[in-house]
This record gives C-alpha cells, structure tokens and sequence, in this order.
C-alpha cells in the first residue's frame, strides 16, 4: 500500500472513529447543540474523504462499488487484515 493511500486510509479511520463518539455522546445529551454542529462537520468531512479514496484506490465496502463497471472491484487489494499501519 503507497503512503497516500494509507494516510487517507487513516485519516478515514479518525473520523469513523470521532463521528461513533459523538454519536454515543449525542444519545446522552440530545440537547447539546456543539456536539451535534461537530458531529455534521465530521460525517461530511467523512463523506469526503470516503469518496476521494472510493475514486482513487477502489471500494472499502460492497456499497462502496461504483456503478457501471465491468467487474466486480471488492475483492481486490488487500483485505483489512492484511493491512500493516
């Protein structure tokens, strides 16, 4: 895996995580009006960099498969767990 790609890789993974947080945090404190303008902030800075990474390196997931392609891109590259950060 090139260094781009595990950066983006990474940076991928912070967000996940941040936005599950916030998630867990806003089911407590629905009222919190930071945590939910920070939570929106991060889902789409994730969408992003899902998106940048999906058009340059292929799908993370099956729903990730773009449309219109004459094969099947899932099953290539490495599998999560042969991921080495």
């Amino acid at each position: 895996m090139d260094p781009n790609q595990q950066a983006l890789l990474l940076e991928i993974m912070e967000l996940e995580f941040t936005a599950i947080d916030l998630n867990l945090f806003l089911d407590t404190h629905p009222d919190e009006k930071r945590a939910l303008v920070l939570f929106d902030q991060i889902n789409q800075e994730l969408t992003m960099a899902v998106e940048r990474y999906e058009q340059m390196y292929g799908p993370l997931t099956a729903s990730g498969q773009v449309p219109g392609r004459d094969h099947w891109d899932w099953v290539e590259g490495p599998w999560p767990w042969e991921q080495t950060f």
